[in-house]
């Protein structure tokens, strides 16, 4: 078993659903225009993947391998219903921007996957935390390329924070330019934005193993 400190750095860096799985890229990429979007549904998918992973962790002992699947689905079904409701009923304009990409977390293969290959098979508390890394490892692409792309795309950040955190927020909308350039918003500028992402992690990755090599190397070097 995994210990939780692994479970986490799983999540958020070694096996991130964003850049290392590339799941759920068809709602990464398009709703990730701005911040405040990103933050959205990155907090429902992770409250999906939290519960989905509690219901299944606790009901593993009674679900035949047979039909395991459709009870999995219809569970994410369930959770993600309730997240539309109440998003429809509190956030109602987060709502209207997510658009059909909040019920389409039903299809995230992120949430599937967690469900069958850890959920199933750990007690309640580990598949909890499990879903909270997954889930925030995805939140936090999805923040990051939306931050981006609002930034270079409308000069803004936190543009229509209101939405999600009520009238207050909206003066926490911060002019960094007062024009943008087009391409990041749209769907080329998701794919570029996800790519460098993507990059830079590798690069960090290389970047600290040579480092590493580096000082194995002056540790081991004889002494004049």
């Amino acid at each position: 078993m995994s210990t939780p400190r692994q479970i986490l750095l799983e999540g958020l860096w070694t096996n991130n659903p964003g850049l290392i799985q590339l799941l759920g890229i068809c709602p990464l990429l398009a709703v990730s225009n701005s911040l405040v979007n990103g933050l959205g549904l990155g907090i429902a998918t992770l409250f999906v993947l939290i519960l989905s992973n509690l219901m299944v962790s606790l009901g593993r002992h009674w679900l035949h391998q047979d039909f395991r699947l459709p009870v999995f689905v219809l569970i994410i079904a369930t959770l993600v219903t309730v997240v539309e409701l109440t998003a429809q009923a509190w956030f109602f304009d987060l709502w209207l921007s997510l658009g059909i990409f909040l019920p389409l977390i039903v299809t995230n293969c992120v949430i599937l996957a967690r469900a069958d290959a850890f959920a199933s098979r750990q007690p309640p508390l580990v598949a909890m935390l499990d879903g909270f890394a997954q889930g925030l490892g995805f939140a936090l692409v999805l923040a990051i390329l939306g931050g981006l792309r609002e930034i270079i795309g409308r000069g803004t950040l936190f543009s229509g924070a209101e939405q999600l955190l009520g009238p207050t927020a909206a003066a926490m909308e911060w002019r960094v330019s007062e024009g943008g350039f087009l391409l990041a918003l749209l769907p080329p500028g998701a794919f570029i934005g996800l790519a460098l992402l993507v990059a830079l992690r590798q690069w960090l990755i290389a970047y600290r193993k040579q480092l590493t090599i580096e000082t194995a190397g002056k540790r081991t070097a004889p002494q004049e």
